[in-house]
């Protein structure tokens, strides 16, 4: 797509479409950078929960406080002798108070109280038998019970994972909108300009010479206005708030590592859609000239 200047000077400089293209571009780049934050951000959270919680889960043992203890060790000795348990342990007091923070306050007796123990467990790569070791815990303990984080692990990583295509749909839908402005911003300059295309075509200009000018200009245009609205995107999603030690999907909202490429690549995907909406719309508009 060679420069010419004679042909560019067919294109308007200035007025509306100029102002549309720039807007449009730089409104759709916007949205595009936060839409690919939400779905990587979402991505990221749908690994992390799924790994996180493939591999742990608990044992809960609800006891008479005298019989507490034996139950405890009871289960402790049948999941250390269990296969694909790599680790075991009775979550203390104050872990246990910790975790019912924020529900009951800081200072919760959980010692004087009836609260269920909980004992936590890491599974191996391998994974148990979970249903085998209902049955011997069933057994051997009979007030504990395991929760292998199954039941709610999977809406959550689901909920995660269909974010992410959302994010990614919504990424399709801006490219479809900011093709669809181009494409009538390039419609009117156009049809604005039919009589100087007219005597072009008297002098004879060609349909390819004359649209070449209109790809051009347009192309060039909306790669400025997608390079503006990726900047200002950016900037947006790095003044968002850090994840810390929570890893939400909104404060974790950014891009991490080779993440960074995408965003990158909105003006370039900007400036290829304006490229082809301009050459059907030009097309289409110079046989109905013809």
């Amino acid at each position: 797509m060679s420069r010419d200047a004679a042909a560019d000077r067919v294109v308007p400089p200035s007025g509306f479409t100029v102002r549309l293209t720039l807007f449009s571009a730089a409104a759709m780049a916007f949205l595009a950078v936060f839409a690919l934050a939400l779905s990587l951000a979402s991505g990221r959270l749908a690994t992390s929960w799924g790994e996180a919680l493939a591999r742990s889960s608990t044992v809960r043992i609800s006891a008479p406080v005298e019989e507490m203890a034996t139950q405890t060790a009871a289960a402790l000795r049948v999941l250390e002798t269990t296969p694909g348990v790599a680790q075991a342990r009775a979550l203390s007091a104050d872990e246990q108070r910790v975790l019912l923070e924020p529900w009951f306050g800081p200072d919760l007796p959980v010692e004087s109280l009836p609260v269920p123990q909980l004992v936590e467990v890491i599974e191996t790569d391998a994974g148990y038998d979970a249903a085998g070791l209902r049955l011997r815990l069933s057994a051997e303990v009979p007030g504990a019970v395991l929760d292998d984080h199954t039941r709610w692990r999977r809406p959550l990583v689901a909920a995660a994972s269909r974010l992410r295509l959302l994010g990614w749909v919504s990424i399709a839908l801006i490219g479809g909108a900011m093709a669809a402005m181009i494409t009538l911003a390039a419609h009117a300059a156009l049809a604005a300009n039919a009589q100087v295309i007219a005597v072009l075509r008297l002098v004879g200009a060609t349909d390819s010479y004359i649209a070449g000018a209109f790809v051009r200009r347009f192309t060039g245009r909306s790669m400025i206005g997608a390079a503006a609205g990726t900047a200002l995107g950016i900037i947006a999603v790095l003044l968002m708030p850090g994840a810390g030690d929570t890893g939400g999907v909104l404060t974790g909202l950014g891009f991490v590592g080779w993440h960074w490429i995408w965003p990158l690549c909105v003006p370039l995907v900007a400036a290829l859609v304006a490229l082809l909406a301009t050459q059907a719309a030009a097309r289409r508009v110079l046989e109905g000239l013809a």
